[in-house]
């Protein structure tokens, strides 16, 4: 299989756009680890954004070593760590943070000058332990449930100065509000001070109607486009393993997330 996803990978590198498959959660348990394994095989997903500190992540580390696959960090500050090696300051310290930023639907949005410390500590935390685990410090970042979006985060600059991260959700004018709208762009105004980002971001539902994901990969004709996948959804498992996007995308080739250093 090795050899397989690798040669896959190469032959589908962009010449032009990019259209990345981004399968979240890596690591979380072995089902998750499992499905998302099972659409890199069949090459409906190109990358995985892999957790750090959870019940599957020692295996899925080496499973993404052995098997070359695209790797990022998938920053978790919300879900309560479920590995054996995690600290007991360390989850003190994301407890706080998530009860926080789960609080209510604006905490993300306003910065917490009394958890600063407790910011930067578990942020550290995780970069040091994916380097630990994939022998290399994380190039790309995205977070769970997109909280390397929040205001400490991005206004304490803990991300890696250079390193690709993933941007707001794209949405058509009239889509979300004008206050919504501007305040997406402003933080990805100020990632790409710092950061390189994909031109474009989506999600992959809904699935239907069939020309919403037609108009995404006719976007990464000439613009890096990123989608985020969840294979543990089954939805999304059984549409990423009938072909994915890929029906819609003739011409298009499907890249890994290297595309964005280009």
């Amino acid at each position: 299989m090795r050899k397989q996803v690798n040669d896959n990978w190469e032959y589908l590198r962009p010449v032009a756009g990019s259209l990345i498959i981004n399968a979240d959660d890596w690591g979380r348990d072995r089902y998750t680890t499992d499905q998302s394994l099972d659409c890199l095989r069949c090459g409906g997903v190109s990358a995985v954004s892999a957790m750090v500190f959870m019940e599957d992540s020692e295996r899925a580390a080496i499973t993404a070593r052995d098997f070359g696959v695209d790797s990022g960090l998938h920053l978790n500050l919300t879900t309560p760590f479920s590995g054996r090696g995690c600290s007991l300051r360390l989850r003190e310290c994301q407890e706080k943070i998530a009860r926080y930023l789960l609080r209510h639907r604006f905490a993300q949005v306003m910065f917490h000058p009394g958890l600063t410390s407790e910011f930067e500590y578990v942020v550290k935390a995780q970069i040091d332990e994916f380097g630990r685990l994939y022998g290399m410090v994380p190039t790309r970042l995205d977070g769970h449930h997109h909280m390397h979006l929040c205001a400490n985060v991005i206004l304490q600059h803990l991300l890696p100065l250079g390193s690709i991260v993933r941007r707001n959700f794209s949405f058509e004018a009239g889509e979300k509000s004008v206050w919504n709208r501007a305040y997406r762009g402003c933080v990805d105004r100020m990632l790409k001070r710092r950061h390189r980002l994909a031109d474009y971001f989506f999600s992959f539902p809904p699935l239907q109607p069939d020309i919403r994901l037609r108009q995404i990969a006719m976007l990464a004709r000439n613009w890096v486009v990123e989608i985020e996948a969840h294979p543990v959804k089954q939805s999304e498992y059984q549409f990423l393993m009938e072909g994915g996007i890929a029906r819609f995308s003739e011409g298009i080739r499907i890249a890994t997330a290297e595309a964005m250093s280009r």
